[in-house]
């Protein structure tokens, strides 16, 4: 149990940061200034966060998901709102779990068609900024990004389809799109189904069915409620469990609020209604 849980004394400034560090490993000035004033939120916070993000001391056995494919959730989805600064340390602790920038840009292209094509250049300036020697916030491994990927448990997932799927240029929306503009629907969804690993032939670090987690993470993000849930039967279709999909929800909470995990339980239980 956590000590936010047992503990309804107001904390130590002091004492709360140093266990906040201690478990994450780092942290931005901000949050020392925060504590002074509002430690029970701090605290708290972290023990949610800490939790999502799996740091030290906040984790569980029982969690599915790898501390790698939550951080480039996280990065994505701090990328989309432009907060590079932030951004910039999430790729560091990546590259301090051995994932490379290859896959750091296979999660960008995963989240380029919910939150726009243009996020993935924002990733692209999150890492140039992790590489910034200038750049103080979180440890860089030595020797910079990691010129071999460490392998995740992700990477061996979602990637065969239990049953058969809807090709995207077959949807109703897009053949609708079709008869109007047909270049702009057929290069849109061939540009979409490029992004999701749809029949990608080349090597590739991130399936289909894991690409929909990180799409499920921002649609969240944005209150697409039933968009969400038909990325949720994509994950389910290729093996994905309820508690993978959860926690994938769950990495949209720090940026855009426990409000998003609602939406996304909401789409899970649409999806369990059968609608």
């Amino acid at each position: 149990m956590s000590i936010a849980a047992v503990n309804d004394q107001e904390p130590d400034p002091e004492e709360l940061m140093r266990e906040y560090v201690k478990n994450r490993g780092d942290i931005f000035e901000e949050w020392h200034f925060m504590s002074k004033y509002i430690p029970r939120t701090i605290e708290l916070q972290h023990d949610a966060s800490g939790y999502i993000l799996k740091n030290d001391a906040k984790s569980t056995s029982d969690q599915e998901l790898s501390l790698p494919m939550r951080e480039l959730t996280a990065l994505c989805m701090l990328s989309a709102k432009s907060d590079l600064r932030f951004a910039a340390n999430h790729v560091r602790r990546l590259y301090r779990a051995g994932i490379t920038n290859a896959v750091i840009f296979e999660a960008a292209e995963a989240i380029a068609p919910v939150v726009g094509h243009s996020t993935i250049a924002l990733v692209a300036q999150a890492i140039l900024l992790a590489n910034d020697p200038k750049y103080p916030f979180g440890q860089m491994p030595e020797g910079g990004e990691p010129k071999e990927l460490t392998p995740f448990p992700e990477m061996k997932l979602g990637r065969i389809p239990l049953k058969p799927l809807t090709p995207l240029a077959d949807t109703e929306n897009w053949k609708y799109a079709l008869a109007i503009d047909p270049e702009f629907a057929k290069r849109t969804v061939r540009f979409v189904d490029h992004c999701n690993a749809v029949d990608r032939q080349k090597p590739h670090a991130l399936g289909r069915g894991i690409r929909a987690l990180v799409a499920i993470a921002a649609l969240c993000g944005r209150g697409q409620k039933e968009k969400c849930a038909e990325q949720i039967k994509i994950a389910y279709a290729y093996g994905l469990t309820k508690r993978q999909v959860l926690e994938a929800i769950s990495c949209a909470q720090n940026m855009t609020g426990a409000v998003s995990s609602e939406i996304g339980i909401e789409a899970m239980r649409l999806v369990d209604a059968g609608k």
